[in-house]
């Protein structure tokens, strides 16, 4: 029996197939105007997850109707555990509508926001500045680049640009935050694994999730920092201005976890377990729907600085190093 034309695609998009072409979709899976979503790099598994989440059959309606319509597939070139991921996530994104387009300047023709995703941080400032010049607002997963200068590099170009950019790790919505009133914060001990990768700073590449955590609860204001470390675990400790200390352990060893303690005036608050993408997912939509940053440039260039000045540590043989010092070095290499 043959089918109609118009039979025959919807069938090929209730059994997966032909899925790469968003305008074969029935018009109910099609987003409003601005509301599609790009992804530059599927070397991540945040990418699936991402797209998972906001082209699901029937999505979470908090995510407001914006979906993932298309893909630059190109991150990593030279990380082989992120290189190898591309072949089999570009078809897992095409199964779920995404058509995956051949350079970044295609994509941004074709979608209203984007989610840069690519692994490598080494990438970002060059990826970003595309998006910029066309006018998009965009999600920069961690870490936001391979370097503390161009960290500062890249919200120089949004505020030239006049393009708001947020940038978040998951592990900022830890369970636990909930209860915490961070004004009676004292300190917090953190951890995370700190998995090592030779093309980025030490802490850039994984150790960044922990220490995001560490911000979430004690807020910007950290003004030395001091590193003690082994093969197999990290330990960073950082002097508030205010006298507050907030501590940071990365594991390179045993089960991978994330949580930590915070030391509050109305007692000892457990963080964990981690509660997965989706929180961080909601504030992005919000951040796309709105250009409300919820993280502000100040917090996520002070968390790269806490972590370039703990690699300056480590090459002092563990003396404290002050935060402004790493800070006015990368300004200038920003610059």
């Amino acid at each position: 029996m043959h089918l109609s034309r118009r039979n025959f695609i919807l069938k090929s998009v209730a059994t997966g197939a032909g899925l790469g072409l968003l305008e074969y979709l029935p018009a109910i899976a099609r987003p409003a105007d601005g509301k599609r979503v790009g992804i530059i790099g599927l070397d991540t598994s945040h990418s699936i997850a991402f797209t998972k989440a906001l082209n699901a059959a029937t999505p979470d309606p908090v995510y407001d109707g914006y979906k993932v319509t298309a893909a630059y597939p190109q991150g990593s070139k030279d990380i082989e555990s992120s290189t190898k991921r591309i072949p089999g996530y570009i078809e897992e994104v095409k199964k779920l509508g995404v058509k995956i387009t051949g350079s970044i300047q295609e994509l941004l023709a074709e979608t209203d926001v984007i989610l840069l995703e690519t692994n490598d941080g080494r990438l970002h400032l060059e990826q970003a500045l595309e998006v910029f010049k066309a006018g998009k607002r965009m999600f920069i997963d961690k870490p936001v680049a391979g370097s503390l200068s161009d960290t500062i590099a890249i919200y120089n170009a949004a505020e030239k640009y006049k393009i708001p950019v947020f940038s978040a790790s998951s592990l900022r919505y830890i369970k636990g935050l909930e209860n915490i009133d961070k004004a009676k914060v004292l300190g917090a001990d953190t951890y995370s694994p700190a998995v090592l990768e030779k093309t980025h700073p030490d802490f850039f590449w994984y150790g960044v999730h922990g220490v995001e955590t560490l911000y979430t609860v004690m807020g910007t204001g950290c003004k030395s920092v001091t590193r003690v470390g082994t093969p197999n675990t990290d330990i960073v400790v950082g002097i508030w201005s205010d006298g507050r200390t907030g501590t940071f352990r990365g594991t390179r060893t045993g089960k991978h976890d994330y949580g930590g303690t915070v030391f509050t005036e109305d007692g000892n608050k457990v963080l964990g377990p981690y509660a997965g993408y989706e929180p961080l997912l909601v504030d992005i939509i919000k951040y796309f729907k709105t250009g409300e940053m919820p993280v502000t440039p100040q917090e996520t260039i002070e968390i790269f600085a806490f972590m370039e000045a703990a690699d300056e540590s480590k090459r002092q043989g563990g003396k404290s190093v002050m935060l402004e010092s790493v800070l006015n070095k990368a300004r200038k290499s920003a610059k």
